[in-house]
């Protein structure tokens, strides 16, 4: 018979800190300080399973089995604290939290002094000699659970008690008398009964399942729903349920409460960190209420806890190797532990605790790189304040810098406008008092977020910096009046421009210009890290895991360069062909009759051409450039406009009557499906001719300056072999030519894009007459999926928000479908072509579950944007490391068998779901017990090794890329080149159902065609 409930106290508990899966990632660690002598109240944790089944079920329904393991656990807890819960004498009070595998603070519901009533109520106070502590024990208790568990507006409430503060003319709560609050329960009572129709419970056992259904059911409510949607959570149950002992913070002053941090959550710098409030209840400090004290003042008010405090923090980071958050209470001078959970940090705090811990010999540096994610590195890459502005402004006022990094944007005072505002374009600065866990997406669209009042562990400092955002807390020179804010003095509406640094915390008035800051100190150690574990890998024949970036013109390369891309995976040559200089002559050619005449405009831009490639060679200093011949149909570049149709014509002695014709003759119904590509070359080889000269004189250039220089040449959107065939020696005969004429020896290698579902299928032949391929995953996902990537946006989001697809495939590597095909195309054409190197270069390359994915099916290299090179350095060294000893044949052959894609592993809790997931919202949450396998839940962002646990057999051993021909499917499958019959090597039936679809993350705009 399976267990659903599990006790913690006394020194011992029936969890541990690995049954997160099961516990909860709160109920595991309360099981595993408890079993670590830490004093933490006793109580017990209902799991996660019986969410699954409360959502299975519907309507609340419990087995018998669990709510007799409910009461036999509470009758224990009641024995061993020595109280009964709704004992009219000496009451037993407990809270009921929740806790999901995946910390998800503030997302879901709590509620505190459960055990509370008419008659408890007198007993408390009469127990515990001090009647104010009761009867603010009661108005607490109900304001939290008429909101939370009755749904009673929240405002209601905070009605209430700002009309008792105003009559009396006091501001803070705690300034409330007994008497105050024992009228305060009347009226809250009052409000129950008018707006729900009914008394409020009295019942302790209906007080305690009303909660036990409230929590569970905050599992799907809808900031719940969002915030695993922008974190990308997936694969968990639901959430479990934490009964626990009540311990007070708010007996008085020698009681207290605080959330405190084992290193600096937001700079990572080794020093206890946190925040408490004497006289007050948990909530108090998170919820931005009343502004908290620093940690450290603690030393001097009260040495003793503090010192306590400090012992159990070093002793927890040491045991779990981690930085630690932590909640505590200390009632009447004894100190209790109510949470641990590995800490939230920004980006820089997230680097800065790797490379420490290594040096500490904490940790090693494999668990550094896959303790940092690559969302940790985007917020280092945040932008700052132009230094030279600052020396031009003061700040209005300065608040806590509780999330790193600077934005400006123009002040909304709801979540609700800042998604509105967002909607329309608009850069938004969300200034609020405080933020609650509904504001969560208004924040998220928002470039920061400035709050009146909380501290550095305020919902909103913990949620920005969760998300990157920057934030600044507690900035008491802030008066927010419902659509305006005063601050100095001075009055600003909705609308108007703030900046704010969440690295100091100031605030300026205005837009301020900003910049981003460059890789250097832990970051580049760190990177270095990840650097020397890709460059060491291997599978099979293939070494290493490179990182290049896409850039077009020389000051991406040298910005690439300096972010640590090996390399220019794509440089997309008709970028270049929009400047001014080269555009005139170029459309010239476009609209000339003759061969003769094409030449003579492409003879103009031959020199502007060869110095944008002698840029990019020099940027990267010998370092492989991959340059793609022109890609983009003709018509992109003819002018459209009167003004320019008769510019053209000038320029070329024509009248703009006689030129129309001509342009119009370009228009096509499809031309990304049309005449582009290595058809105009196959058509108009003139076009190639020139950007091959140009590309061959940049690199006699570079020879003759002692450049190091090696550059590849990418022939787009090939079809067939033929296509190679024919352009490849027209290619290789100019190079001759211009080398043989300079004197000069240099090896160029010449490959294709693979773009086209054909040439995926066709690979083998194809690579016959290629030295690379490079896959084009913008237009082979468009290709394959036939979505339009401008017309998208209509009917996506809702296949997403059903569960059509599991993510958008422009910005994560489908691998079912697309995925699919790439491997097809590595394994035929490696088996032609055992040399044959292989990357990406659509912007999937920057995508960390995509890099993941290209690891395991054996690419040589993924390229991305320069300013994710990083990302993609650390994304490439956590797919080495957890796919460590992968056998690229059995990952393909547990895809095409329709298995999921061995060792999958994101920078995200993930599930590979495939085509027969139901299609219900938030599929994940809302079915998890038949949705989701333990094994694939128990895999965390953080956690990583899901090689292992994903599919042992199919996960393990390195890639035999090399060979796939034999290895992987005997003779008859594995010849389609030879054999002409590339149908039968792929296996159609058993392509229909590939690798389980992989999670993404978060792809960059895929630009014009990639």
């Amino acid at each position: 018979m399976s267990k659903h409930v599990f006790f913690f106290g006394e020194g011992r508990a029936e969890g541990d800190a690995g049954m997160k899966d099961l516990l909860g990632g709160k109920g595991a660690n309360l099981a595993e300080m408890t079993n670590l002598g830490i004093p933490v109240p006793p109580g017990f944790t209902i799991s996660t399973e019986v969410c699954a089944a409360y959502y299975e079920k519907k309507g609340g329904y419990y087995a018998p089995a669990v709510r007799e393991e409910v009461a036999a656990n509470l009758r224990r807890l009641e024995k061993v604290r020595g109280k009964r819960l709704g004992d009219p004498d000496d009451p037993l009070l407990v809270s009921v939290r929740s806790g999901a595998a995946v910390s998800m603070p503030g997302m879901m519901d709590t509620i505190l002094n459960l055990g509370m009533n008419d008659r408890a109520v007198h007993g408390l106070a009469e127990k515990t000699g001090n009647p104010r502590f009761a009867w603010d024990a009661y108005r607490r208790f109900i304001q939290m659970y008429g909101d939370v568990v009755m749904g009673v507006p929240g405002g209601d409430f905070e009605d209430a008690i700002a009309a008792v503060k105003k009559a009396r003319g006091i501001e803070l709560d705690t300034d409330l008398d007994e008497g105050d609050l024992e009228r305060l329960v009347g009226e809250y009572k009052k409000i129950v009964k008018r707006r729900k129709g009914k008394d409020f419970p009295q019942a302790p056992q209906d007080q305690l399942w009303g909660a036990i259904n409230a929590v569970f059911g905050s599992w799907m409510n809808e900031r719940a729903i969002t915030y695993r949607r922008l974190n990308d959570i997936r694969s968990l149950r639901g959430t479990a349920v934490n009964v626990q002992a009540m311990v007070f913070g708010n007996f008085g002053e020698d009681s207290g409460t605080g959330v405190c941090f084992s290193r600096d959550p937001s700079t990572g710098k080794n020093e206890f960190y946190g925040e408490y409030l004497m006289n007050a209840q948990g909530e108090d400090v998170v919820a931005g209420i009343r502004t908290p004290e620093k940690i450290a003042t603690l030393a001097e008010r009260n040495p003793v806890i503090y010192r306590k405090l400090v012992t159990i923090k070093d002793k927890l980071e040491k045991h779990f190797r981690d930085m630690q958050d932590m909640e505590f209470t200390v009632q009447q001078g004894e100190l209790f532990l109510l949470q641990t959970r590995n800490g939230k940090r920004a980006g820089g705090a997230a680097v800065k605790c790797a490379v420490d811990m290594v040096a500490e010999k904490l940790i090693d540096k494999k668990t550094a790189i896959l303790r940092v994610s690559p969302s940790h590195l985007d917020q280092l890459l945040h932008p700052m304040i132009d230094s030279a502005a600052l020396k031009t402004v003061k700040p209005v006022t300065r608040g806590l810098n509780a999330s790193p990094g600077a934005a400006s944007g123009r002040i909304v005072f709801t979540a609700k406008d800042a998604e509105v505002w967002h909607e329309r374009g608009e850069k938004v600065l969300l200034v609020r008092k405080d933020t609650s866990p509904e504001d969560i997406g208004g924040m998220v669209v928002s470039q920061g977020v400035l709050t009146s009042t909380g501290g550095m562990t305020s919902h909103a400092a913990v949620v920005a910096r969760g998300m990157g955002t920057p934030c600044v807390a507690g900035a008491k020179g802030v008066s927010v009046q419902e659509n305006t804010a005063v601050i100095g003095g001075k009055t600003y509406r909705e609308g108007d421009w703030l900046s704010i640094d969440g690295h100091t915390g100031d605030v300026y008035e205005g837009r301020l210009p900003l910049v981003t800051p460059d890789i250097s100190g832990d970051m580049s150690v760190f990177l270095s890290w990840c650097d020397d574990v890709r460059a060491s890998s291997a599978r099979g024949n293939v070494k290493g895991f490179q990182v290049r970036a896409n850039a077009d013109q020389p000051e991406d390369a040298k910005r690439a360069f300096a972010f640590g891309a090996e390399g220019v995976g794509l440089c997309r040559t008709e970028h270049m062909f929009f400047d001014r200089e080269k555009l005139i002559h170029f459309q010239a050619m476009i609209v000339a009759d003759t061969e003769k005449d094409r030449r003579a405009q492409l003879a103009k831009v031959l020199p502007l051409q060869q110095k944008d490639f002698f840029g990019i060679f020099k940027a990267m200093e010998g370092r492989p450039v991959t340059i793609r011949l022109l890609d983009p149909p003709l018509h992109e570049f003819v002018p459209h406009t009167k003004e320019e149709v008769d510019e053209l014509a000038s320029h070329i002695g024509v009248s703009a009557a006689d030129l129309q014709p001509k342009i119009d003759r370009l228009h096509e119904a499809n031309p990304m499906l049309g005449h582009r590509g290595c058809r105009l070359a196959v058509t108009y080889p003139e076009i190639y001719d020139m950007q091959v000269e140009a590309l061959a004189r940049a690199a006699v250039d570079c020879v003759k300056r002692k450049i190091p220089v090696e550059p590849e040449i990418m022939i787009p959107i090939v079809i067939t072999a033929r296509e190679l065939k024919l352009l490849r020696p027209n290619a290789e005969a100019v190079l001759a030519r211009v080398f043989k004429e300079a004197g000069v020896k240099l090896k160029v290698k010449i490959g294709t894009m693979i773009e086209v579902p054909r040439a995926a299928i066709r690979s083998g032949h194809i690579a016959r007459y290629a030295d690379f391929f490079s896959f084009g995953t913008n237009d082979l996902t468009q290709m394959t999926f036939a979505f339009s990537r401008d017309d998208v946006a209509s009917f996506l989001p809702v296949y997403l928000e059903k569960n059509v697809l599991d993510v958008d495939p422009f910005k994560s590597i489908d691998e079912e479908g697309v995925g699919y095909l790439i491997q097809n195309a590595v394994e035929q054409g490696r088996a032609v072509n055992t040399g044959l190197k292989v990357g990406i270069c659509g912007e999937h390359g920057g995508d960390p579950a995509t890099i993941d994915f290209c690891y395991r099916v054996g690419l040589s290299y993924v390229s991305c944007s320069p300013f994710r090179v990083p990302l993609a350095r650390l994304a490439g060294a956590q797919a080495v490391l957890n796919n460590s000893g992968l056998n690229i044949k059995k990952a393909s052959q547990a895809a095409r068998a329709g298995g999921k894609a061995a060792a999958r592993v994101s920078s995200r809790t993930t599930h590979a779901k495939g085509e027969e997931m139901a299609l219900t919202p938030d599929a994940a949450a809302k079915k998890p017990a038949a949705a989701k396998k333990p094994a694939a839940a128990k895999k965390t962002a953080a956690a990583k090794k899901p090689a292992a646990a994903k599919k042992p057999a199919a996960a393990k051993k390195p890639a035999a890329a090399k060979k796939p021909a034999a290895a992987k499917k005997p003779a008859a499958a594995k010849k389609p080149v030879a054999a002409k019959k590339p149908a039968a090597a792929k296996k159609p039936a058993a392509a229909k159902k590939p690798a389980a679809a992989k999670k993404p993350a978060a792809a960059k705009k895929p630009a014009a065609k990639k």
